[in-house]
């Protein structure tokens, strides 16, 4: 009997609630959004800016740790006997 009563109410408060949680959460994904698109903006203005000027910069902290290819195995080729 409690645990029909408790689903009835939890089913009841998540019709209330849900719908503000999941509108909070769309704003705030929403907003993360925006200040992302905002730092591209600015980092590719920064770009043509430091072209304009003759500058290179030239990123290597992805060429100092090559990735490391990880072997999973043989692949071996197999027939079906009937």
């Amino acid at each position: 009997m409690w645990i029909i009563a408790f689903y009835y109410i939890f089913k009841f408060l998540a019709r209330i609630f849900l719908p503000v949680l999941v509108k909070k959460a769309v704003e705030k994904a929403g907003e993360n959004f925006q200040r992302q698109q905002q730092y591209g903006q600015d980092n590719s203005w920064q770009k043509t800016q430091n072209n304009n000027n003759d500058e290179i910069i030239i990123n290597t902290a992805n060429a100092k740790n090559p990735r490391e290819t990880k072997k999973v195995g043989d692949y071996v080729d197999y027939e079906e006997i009937d």
